[in-house]
């Protein structure tokens, strides 16, 4: 597969480059049924596309998704779901000066090390450009989840470059460009704005939750719920580091504060991020990742051509000065393609097994 499909059963491969004529995806193992429309799928897109604020890249996509398969009468067939969002504003020549030389910090080294070629437009197959057919793919996941079990997903940005971002309300998210969860976010424009003055780029935290997931969802030892969303989230481009709950704090804390206690009301915490021993504990799924600096940068550094030779790169062209500002719709997405994939799973081997106690309240006190 050649680490372009993510998932067993309900299995998503991507494909396209970010300068092609089109990127999209093949979903299998959508179970039958389901009534599913382009609509379902664009809003989510539409939150991810580019062009939204002066605070991400300008390059103008409408992100349209077409259904190429799948989909009869509005509603899934069980057979593959073929998704097609095509390219309309590429602008290849700003990746002319690049072609022979390799940016700091970007793929461009490595791909050409594997593969012995590399497309320099956007960044080719490396770009976040294909975080597009992801985004889209998990709005299919989302919907089934969302009528199968109640689950929702949502995420927010906790701090942009040095500035965390308290949290106030989730209800603030959608209401400013940084997915904020904040009512004012004044500080964080004019932040973004030197940044971008100075040609240079910061990288972000964000926070992803799925809330309504049922207990029991995840596999033993190497298919671990937690592992399989680390491993997913990882995949996301510039991300650096992911966690579980509380994550490194947990290092910090003793063992009498640690364990989440239960009681017949409900668990009083939530350290273990909604997931013990890899099995998803009918608790919030809560994760965090960190996300690096942009590596397309104005300011001139210093570098390497294909032929060895010392260089200075300049990257023209239209890029995020934060790829985060973006990234939670995609993080959600991810995140719904992990437990899709982990609940038809769950189907499959568990789905007779009557529990021998009803399980405790989901939400913590």
């Amino acid at each position: 597969m050649s680490g372009n499909t993510i998932g067993t059963l309900f299995a998503v491969t991507n494909f396209g480059e970010s300068h092609g004529p089109a990127i999209g995806c093949v979903i299998d193992g959508c179970p039958p049924g389901m009534p599913l429309s382009e609509a379902d799928i664009q809003a989510d897109l539409d939150r991810r596309r580019p062009g939204t604020s002066r605070h991400v890249t300008q390059r103008n996509e409408p992100d349209a998704v077409e259904i190429l398969s799948g989909v009869y009468e509005g509603k899934t067939t069980g057979t593959p779901i073929a998704l097609l969002i095509r390219n309309t504003d590429q602008r290849s020549k700003d990746y002319s000066n690049i072609a022979e030389s390799f940016r700091p910090g970007h793929a461009d080294y490595t791909y050409w090390h594997k593969y012995g070629i590399r497309d320099p437009r956007g960044g080719g197959r490396s770009s976040a450009r294909l975080t597009a057919p992801t985004v889209a793919a998990g709005a299919v996941a989302k919907k089934w989840l969302a009528q199968q079990y109640g689950a929702q997903f949502r995420a927010c940005m906790t701090q942009l470059g040095e500035l965390p971002i308290p949290f106030e309300s989730w209800e603030h998210v959608r209401s400013n460009p940084f997915f904020a969860p904040v009512a004012d976010v004044q500080q964080y424009e004019d932040y973004m704005d030197a940044l971008r003055k100075a040609g240079d780029s910061c990288g972000a935290r964000i926070r992803v939750q799925a809330t309504g997931v049922p207990v029991g969802l995840g596999e033993p030892l190497y298919d671990k719920l937690d592992a399989d969303i680390a491993h997913a989230l990882m995949g996301l481009n510039a991300v650096k580091g992911v966690e579980i709950g509380a994550g490194f704090a947990s290092v910090a804390h003793r063992g009498t504060m640690h364990g989440d206690s239960m009681t017949p009301q409900g668990f009083r915490t939530n350290n273990a991020g909604g997931v013990l021993g890899g099995i998803s504990t009918g608790q919030d799924l809560e994760v965090s990742i960190a996300i690096k600096p942009t590596s397309s940068i104005i300011s001139p550094r210093e570098s390497i051509d294909i032929h060895g030779k010392s260089t200075e790169v300049i990257t023209k062209g239209r890029h995020d000065p934060c790829v985060g500002i973006r990234a939670a719709p995609i993080a959600e997405a991810l995140l719904a393609l992990v437990v899709m994939d982990h609940a038809l799973r769950h189907r499959a081997q568990c789905g007779d097994v009557v529990p021998p106690v009803p399980p405790i309240q989901a939400s913590f006190l």
